[in-house]
Parts: C-alpha cells; structure tokens; sequence
C-alpha cells in the first residue's frame, strides 16, 4: 500500500508530496502509482533513495561532502572517494 492509499489523496488536484522538517522532500507520489522516497544525514545530503520500479542507492560522504561509499540495486558498490 503506498503513502497516497493510506492518506486517501486526492490526486485529480495534484500529486502527493512530502517533506521533512528541514524542508528537503523525503516522498513523491504521482496518479500513475509510481512513487518515491529519500533520507537525508544531518548536512541535508541525500543518503538513500528507492522508488517504486525496486531501484535504490544509498551514500556516505565524508566530512568534505564528497561520496566515500555508494552502493545501488544493480550490485554496484563503490568505495572511495569521487
């Protein structure tokens, strides 16, 4: 069940959209189904994101704010720094 079934959205007037208190968008959800999600570390660095096609990624940064460790949902992984 996605976000928009459970809030019973509305999506003739739009799609479905959340944020976090730091204003950064954590979900999408258009009327299609297709959806979604991010998460951000405390320096509002996306740090995951997977959506509704079961792709995903996820990163660490280092204390520059430059990717240390990146690994997606096709077996990717790498590890050091870009």
């Amino acid at each position: 069940m996605t976000k928009g079934q459970i809030l019973k959205h509305n999506f003739t007037k739009g799609s479905l959209r959340l944020y976090d208190t730091n204003g950064k968008q954590t979900y999408y959800e258009n009327s299609t189904g297709f959806w979604w999600k991010q998460e951000y570390d405390t320096n509002s660095k996306r740090t995951y994101h997977e959506d509704s096609s079961g792709y995903w990624y996820k990163c660490k940064y280092d204390s520059n704010d430059k990717v240390i460790y990146f690994e997606n949902s096709e077996g990717f992984v790498r590890h050091s720094i870009w």
